[in-house]
Order: structure tokens, then sequence, then C-alpha cells
């Protein structure tokens, strides 16, 4: 379906991010990685499914790297047709203990990148007629969690900026829209929930489970193969007028 189309999908080293770009390459997109950690095992694994891939390292938190990033992109693959804004951080406090510093780093990686990304990859889509700008959001885009300000914050921020990127080019073939979801296991979860077990003197497994009851009716945690799923759908002619939806899959989470 996307044979010919290259994705760039930012914080795509594991999780959520790789999930997305692997999802993205089965249906024939080049991709284009950015993250940080070991990167010969996620490009090993998007070009096992036949994908051209290329790297790049940029820091989302600097809008420079982010242009010489996008730059790269246009440099190996033409252009960046599916633009998918993953990156992100966590940082838990209570608003009179969060440090400034820590406010600016989830603001930065979690918010400002994913302007800087497409604003940089909106005029080759708009001059094609056709682009995808996906923003991984979270379910606390749409509610909050105690001690999560900057991170709620910046989700909220990020489904805002979807909604308007989708209204500036509603009569386009350019269309934005979010991802919502609940708990994931990725790494940035295991280690919430390797806390939970140390704090409460539990096994992972019912760490795991606590963790869920909290929040989530279903019980399950989303996976990365269900969100990238989600995204291959977005890039579907049947979404050619999905625009500016914050597309929750968060197991009943903010059915409550």
């Amino acid at each position: 379906m996307l044979k010919g189309k290259t994705a760039l999908v930012t914080g795509s080293t594991s999780g959520i991010g790789l999930g997305i770009a692997k999802a993205l390459a089965a249906q024939g997109a080049n991709i284009v990685l950015n993250g940080f950690g070991d990167v010969d095992t996620p490009k090993a694994e998007v070009s096992a499914l036949g994908a051209k891939v290329a790297y790049h390292g940029a820091d989302m938190s600097q809008p420079q790297q982010i242009e010489d990033m996008m730059r790269y992109a246009e440099k190996e693959f033409g252009r960046v047709d599916i633009l998918v804004n993953n990156a992100g951080i966590q940082h838990v406090a209570r608003v009179e203990n969060f440090s400034p510093e820590r406010w600016d780093a989830v603001i930065a990686i979690n918010l400002s990148s994913a302007f800087h990304a497409s604003r940089l990859a909106l005029p080759a889509m708009q001059a094609a007629g056709w682009g995808r700008i996906i923003n991984v959001a979270s379910v606390h885009g749409l509610v909050a969690s105690a001690e999560k300000a900057a991170y709620v914050a910046a989700k909220h921020g990020i489904v805002g900026l979807t909604k308007v990127i989708a209204l500036e080019n509603a009569t386009s073939g350019v269309t934005c829209n979010a991802i919502c979801p609940g708990w994931v296991l990725t790494p940035l979860v295991q280690k919430q929930v390797d806390a939970k077990a140390v704090a409460m003197g539990l096994s992972n497994e019912e760490a795991k489970k606590q963790l869920l009851q909290e929040k989530e009716p279903s019980m399950q945690f989303t996976t990365p193969e269900e969100l990238g799923a989600l995204a291959v759908f977005f890039c579907s002619s049947a979404a050619n007028n999905v625009r500016g939806a914050a597309w929750n899959m968060d197991g009943g989470w903010a059915a409550q």
C-alpha cells in the first residue's frame, strides 16, 4: 500500500516507534529511523521486512538537529511522505517539586519537536498533494494523572497541534491525526512496573496488574503492533477524511 512512500518515525529504535516503523515497512514504505541506544538491531528488523532503511540520530530537543534530520531524509529518499512524531520522555514529580530543567526537557522533546518536524515536512507534502502526519500523543492528551505535569501538558498540546495542522490542510491531501495509547509495555513503562514492584514488594506480574487496574478497564496492555496497525490505517485511502482525530487505544481508560 505504501510502496514508494517514505516514513520518518522519531524515537523509533524501540517500543511504540519501532512497532509503527515496522508496520509501515511491511506496507512497502522506506523508513527513516531516529533515536538513541542500539541502532543495528532495529535497522536489521526493519530491513528484514524488505524496506530501505536509513537512520539519523537527531536529539529531538534540538531544533537544528531536527532540521539536519529532515534534510538527511530528503537527501536519502526525496521527501518525507509520512511523519510520525513519536519521540518522548517522562518525569514524575509534584508540581512544586518539578525542576524547571526537567519541565523544559519534557516539553522540548514531547511537544516542540513535533512542531519543528511538522513545519519542515509540510511544504513537500503540500506540493505533492499527499501526506500523513501522525502524532503519538497519549491517553494523557485527553485526561490527566497526578505527578505528570509536563507530560500531560505536552500531550494535551500535541492533541491541539494535531487539530490545527488538520484544519490548516483540511482541503488538501495532507492529513494529521493523533494516536492516544493507554499503557503500552515499552521499556519506559517497564521501568515504572519495576519501580512499583520494588516499592510494594510485589512480583513483576503482580505489579503489572496493579498498574493496569488503576486506570485501564481492559486489564491488558496495548501493543506496539496494534498501534502500528492504526498508523497504517491512517495512511490508507479509507482514512482520507479522518482529520484532526485524537484516537484513543486505551482499554477504556478515557471512557470512565
